[in-house]
Formats: C-alpha cells, sequence, structure tokens
C-alpha cells in the first residue's frame, strides 16, 4: 500500500518510520493500515534490527485518532490493518525493539502509539495526555498498558481526569528513557538504534517474545518455557552460531561478530 503520509529511511539495520500528516499528525484507517504494512515489512525483514518511529514537525508527535476522518466516515471500529491502530499496537510477533521520538504534543491515541514502542525518548517540549475522558470515549490500549508502566494512582490520574504530564514528570515515571533538547532528538535517536542494532539480534529477539509471553504468566511458568525452549526464539537462540560466538567473543577477549543465525 502507498501513502504519501508515511515516509521510510534506511541505515544498515536500522529503518525510520516518519509520519507526517499536517497538522497533528493524526491517524485515520488509510495511514493506519500503511503503518501496520510498513512495520510488518520491518519485522519480516532479516536485514533489519531496529526501528524508530518518528512524526513529522515539532508541535505535534501525534494526536491519534483522526477526528475529521471519523466525521467523514471513518469508523472508530473499522479495518485499522495487520498492526492494529497506527500499525504496532497489535503487530503479532514483532521481535524487533522500536524506538520512538516524540517532540510535541502526544495524546490520545499518539500516547498510545508511543506506548507501543519498546523505548521512548522525548524533546524537553513534549507533552502528553489522555484526553478521551472528556469527550466521553475510553483510552482503550492506554487502560490496559499504563498502569503497568507506571504506578496505578498516576496512570488513573491521567485516565479520570485527562490531565497533561511535561516530559520531565513522564521521565519521573518510567515512561521514557531520556529527555533531550528539541535540537538534540534526531541524533539521540538514532545513536541509541546504532547501539541496539550492533548487539545480537537473536537475543533481542528472545527478549521481546520472553517478555511478550510472560506479562499475564506466573513466573515459574513462563520460566519453565524459557529452560525447555517452548519459545521458539529461545530455542533458536540457544542452537545458534551467535550463541556460541558469544562465549568464544568473550574468552577470547574480543568484540562478538553477530551473524543473526
Amino acid at each position: 500500500m502507498s501513502d504519501q503520509s508515511i515516509r521510510t529511511r534506511r541505515e544498515g539495520a536500522i529503518l525510520e518510520v516518519m509520519l507526517d500528516r499536517p497538522k497533528a499528525n493524526a491517524i485515520d484507517l488509510i495511514t493506519s493500515r500503511a503503518m501496520g504494512e510498513t512495520f510488518r515489512d520491518f519485522r519480516d525483514d532479516p536485514e533489519l534490527r531496529v526501528a524508530i518511529l518518528r512524526t513529522a514537525g515539532d508541535k505535534f508527535f501525534c494526536a491519534g485518532w483522526d477526528l475529521k476522518a471519523a466525521a467523514n466516515g471513518d469508523a472508530v471500529d473499522g479495518d485499522y490493518g495487520v498492526g492494529g491502530f497506527g500499525g504496532l499496537q497489535e503487530l503479532p510477533n514483532l521481535n524487533k525493539p522500536v524506538i520512538c521520538a516524540v517532540d510535541g504534543i502526544c495524546f490520545g491515541g499518539g500516547f498510545e502509539l508511543a506506548l507501543s514502542c519498546d523505548l521512548i525518548v522525548a524533546s524537553s517540549n513534549a507533552t502528553f495526555a489522555l484526553p478521551e475522558i472528556k469527550s466521553g470515549t475510553v483510552a482503550d490500549a492506554a487502560s490496559i498498558k499504563l498502569p503497568k508502566r507506571i504506578p496505578y494512582h498516576v496512570a488513573m490520574d491521567m485516565l479520570l481526569t485527562g490531565r497533561w504530564m511535561d516530559a520531565d514528570e513522564a521521565l519521573k515515571w518510567g515512561i521514557l528513557r531520556e529527555v533531550v533538547e528539541p535540537g538534540e532528538l534526531e541524533e539521540n535517536v538514532w545513536e541509541l538504534a546504532r547501539l541496539i542494532a550492533s548487539g545480537p539480534p537473536l537475543v533481542m529477539a528472545a527478549i521481546k517474545e520472553v517478555v511478550r509471553d510472560a506479562e499475564d504468566s506466573k513466573f515459574q511458568d513462563a520460566l519453565n518455557r524459557i529452560t525447555k525452549r517452548q519459545l521458539a526464539t529461545v530455542d533458536t537462540l540457544y542452537s545458534s552460531e551467535d550463541q556460541l560466538e558469544g562465549a568464544k567473543a568473550f574468552a577470547e577477549k574480543r568484540d562478538p561478530v553477530w551473524k543473526g543465525r
């Protein structure tokens, strides 16, 4: 699917995905489906290891659901595509890290999209909110995710009042990895992506599957699935050349060379 609102940039094992829908980078059904196909292709490309999600402009990161499109017939329960809203929320088996760069206003579905990423770096002018309560609807994904990420009472405060949170407070509660000056955001996120891309891809895939599998499991049940190699990524890792390479590199006091196999 072709969508001019989605631009990509590729550098080695890193894919940058930029959403560009002036003026607020709101997401309609067509854009959501295009984003899902973009992230699906990222997931399925063996040469890619890390993705960066950014949006154009510095005033709005993303305003979430496109209410203008909804007024013109986009159903809120319509076809969001293979990855659900924004291409990431429900994309199955995404075992590669995704970094989100937030610059400006991030609220509603835009905040939920950021929470779908593994790491979030924000500029100091970023602000966050879940204003759905004020329009008589529920921030569904955030109601599931946010109380698991930050203290319950803080998450409920955002959900029940729709109040705004600045970048420093978001950092305080652990939503963000780092807060940087606006002009430093792109460089910072790319540096982080290069660091992660230099690591062992099979281990990263296993980490993501283990975390996802264990989310609603008892500790011992989750651990048993790992030790018995019942998770596909763990089984692949334990039988891989990279597993042996890591041990050899440590013994030989050199940097490992990861091949992803």
